[in-house]
Formats: structure tokens, C-alpha cells, sequence
């Protein structure tokens, strides 16, 4: 399927499905407008535009309409997602011993364009009632208010229901990296510009969104707090220690550039220097320095996981780990009791003890 004929693209703002077959999928665009209105995240919205572009490829190659698409379409759909031939894997009928699993795309990946086709299909029932749904009981369908779960009896709050066609994901714990690791990622850094950003993030906790999104006034150096908005625009205060702050004052003193943008990061050369950093060019910074300092495990996410882990082997409680984090819930925040060692290590002989104190 050529790019000319149905891509992703960022118009005036807004995500939405351009090319010559665009106007095939008018529901696609509406569903993205609505998710622009109700303040969903630009990252998150783009997220859906390109799993529904997939899914709009894939019916233009099988020559299907969104208005005939049944639960059999979708399961033909999900079996292509499986079978698909990635580069650099073996071809969909093969099974890789080395890794366990056979090409195509990743469980969460499959998963993740589920939800956004039950997503769609919901917007599309909002809108007409009578409409099939494709994907019954999916949880993605519900599109609550924002915070619905979020008050003190969350916890009481019944499961969502998910859909049947869920590929069932592996679960693996997030892995962080150890001091030796961190030590050689943050030496690895040139620029005073992107050892602030990654201070923020192994030193702070905070996503590589959440560090994008930043401006200038965010900061309060002096005083060693950071006011950072994340995911569903909620807002929180996180504390500096002396490194971070330093990292960033530093940065900000020596090497960023003049400019109207109230960024706190933006490009330091080239043609668009002055411009606020972008997604894609934080992943190049990343992505060089992985390979400089020879450590493949460091993602931006990485260094949070690693802050994380850090203050759940400290004994930090677990509410205010999820303050820092800016968890919703402390669910969330408990992973990082499963990814600290030591702490387990201490939970464990005590519990021995008491066991030992009763015999």
C-alpha cells in the first residue's frame, strides 16, 4: 500500500488518516477529532491514528469497507498482525528458537490496535446505537470520563471487562539499569542539554513526555522543585535533588540558545535550532548514546525504572512512590517492590524470623 494513497499525518494540529483514500475512512478522522476534543494527549492520539492506519491498509489490501467489518473481519485482521513478516525475523510460518515465539508483531502490540478498533467501533455506536459492535464487551470501549477510577474507593471499583480477542501478553518486569550502567549512560553525554534531560529521568523519575513538556518556568532551581504534567494532564510537584538542579541550571546557564520558545529543551544546532526538542529527537539522542556507552537497556523509560527501583530498595512507602511517579493508583507503584532485590531480600529473612520466633 503506497504512502501516497492513505497515510498518518499532524494537520494544523490534529492527527488524522490524508491521501487519496482518506476519504474511505471518514470515521477514522472523526474518531480523532473527538479524542482531540475531549484533551486526550497529541502521543496518544497519534498512537490510534497509526494503529488505525494499519488496520486501513489492511482492509484497502482486502478490499473491505469499515461498514461491512464483523468480529470475523477483526479476527482475519489480528491472524495478519501475527503472521506478519517484520524485518529482521523470520517469515510468519516460522518459529524462532531463539526467542520462543513466531514473527510478526509483538502481544502488546496486537493488543494495542485491538483497543483502538473497540475504541472506534464505540465512537461509532455513541453516534448510532443500532450500529454493530464488532468487538463486544472490550474495556477500551467504554470511553469514561477522565478520573472516573481515580477517587478513594477505586480500589472497590469492579474490573473493566475485556474482550475475548486479547492475545494473551507474557508479563515481564521492567528492567532497570544497575550503577555501573548508569554511571557509563550519563558519562556518554556531550551536551550539558542531555545530561539535565536524563538527570530528570534517573534522578527525578519523570517520562521522556513529561521532560519534553516542560518549560523554562517549570523549573524552580533555587528551591529544588520541578512542576510536571503528565499523562491525562494532571499535574505534580516533584522534588530536585543538588545533581539534577545543578544539571539543569548548568544547561541552562551555558548551552541553551536564545530563542521565543518557553521549552526548557530545545535543539541547540542546526537548522532548527531554538525549536523545542521533539519526540523523535530525543529517541536519536538515546539511540546514539546506547550504542556509545555499549548499553542496550537504556531507554528513556529505563532511567524511571531505575529511579523507581532505587527508592523501593530505600524503603520509600509506597503511596509516595506513587506521588512521585505520578501513579493514579499504588498498584502501579507496587512493580517496583518486585523489581527491588534487596527489599524483597528484607521482607523475606524478616518474615523467616517471625516464622522462626513461633516454632
Amino acid at each position: 500500500m503506497s504512502e501516497v494513497g492513505l497515510r498518518a499525518a499532524e494537520v494544523s494540529g490534529e492527527w488524522r488518516l490524508v491521501g487519496v483514500l482518506a476519504p474511505r475512512f471518514a470515521l477514522v478522522n472523526e474518531f480523532l477529532a473527538y479524542l482531540a476534543d475531549r484533551r486526550y494527549s497529541p502521543r496518544t492520539v497519534r498512537a490510534y491514528a497509526f494503529d488505525l492506519l494499519h488496520f486501513a491498509r489492511w482492509l484497502v489490501s482486502e478490499d473491505l469497507s469499515l461498514e461491512v467489518v464483523g468480529t470475523d473481519t477483526v479476527l482475519r485482521f489480528l491472524g495478519a498482525c501475527r503472521m506478519a513478516v517484520l524485518p529482521g525475523r523470520p517469515g510468519g510460518n516460522v518459529y524462532s528458537i531463539r526467542d520462543g515465539r513466531n514473527a510478526g508483531y509483538a502481544a502488546a502490540t496486537i493488543n494495542r490496535r485491538l483497543a483502538a478498533l473497540s475504541a472506534l467501533f464505540a465512537f461509532r455506536a455513541l453516534r448510532d446505537p443500532a450500529a454493530a459492535r464488532p468487538i463486544p464487551h472490550g474495556g477500551a470501549a467504554r470511553l469514561v470520563a477522565r478520573g472516573e477510577r481515580s477517587g478513594l474507593l477505586a480500589h472497590l471499583a469492579k474490573p473493566r471487562p475485556r474482550s475475548g480477542l486479547r492475545v494473551r501478553e507474557p508479563r515481564r518486569l521492567p528492567r532497570g539499569l544497575d550503577a555501573d550502567e548508569a554511571r557509563a549512560l550519563l558519562g556518554s553525554f556531550g551536551s550539558f542539554r542531555d545530561r539535565a534531560i536524563a538527570s530528570l529521568m534517573l534522578l527525578a523519575g519523570l517520562r521522556s513526555a513529561e521532560v519534553l513538556a516542560l518549560a523554562v518556568r517549570d523549573v524552580d532551581v533555587g528551591r529544588g522543585w520541578v512542576r510536571v504534567r503528565g499523562k491525562g494532564d494532571k499535574e505534580r510537584s516533584v522534588p530536585l535533588d543538588r545533581e539534577v538542579a545543578g544539571a539543569v541550571q548548568t544547561y541552562l546557564l551555558a548551552e541553551r540558545p536564545e530563542t521565543s520558545s518557553d521549552a526548557l529543551f530545545v535543539v541547540i544546532k542546526g537548522p532548527h535550532r531554538g525549536q523545542r526538542l521533539s519526540a523523535a529527537g530525543l529517541r536519536t539522542v538515546f539511540r546514539y548514546h546506547r550504542r556509545r556507552a555499549a548499553i542496550p537497556a537504556a531507554h528513556p523509560h529505563a532511567l524511571r525504572h531505575t529511579f523507581g527501583t532505587a527508592l523501593a530498595e530505600a524503603g520509600v512507602d509506597l503511596a509516595v512512590l506513587a506521588a512521585l511517579l505520578g501513579h493514579d493508583h499504588v498498584d502501579s507503584s507496587a512493580a517496583y517492590i518486585h523489581l527491588a532485590p534487596a527489599h524483597l531480600r528484607a521482607a523475606f529473612d524478616a518474615a523467616r524470623e517471625r516464622q522462626r520466633a513461633r516454632a
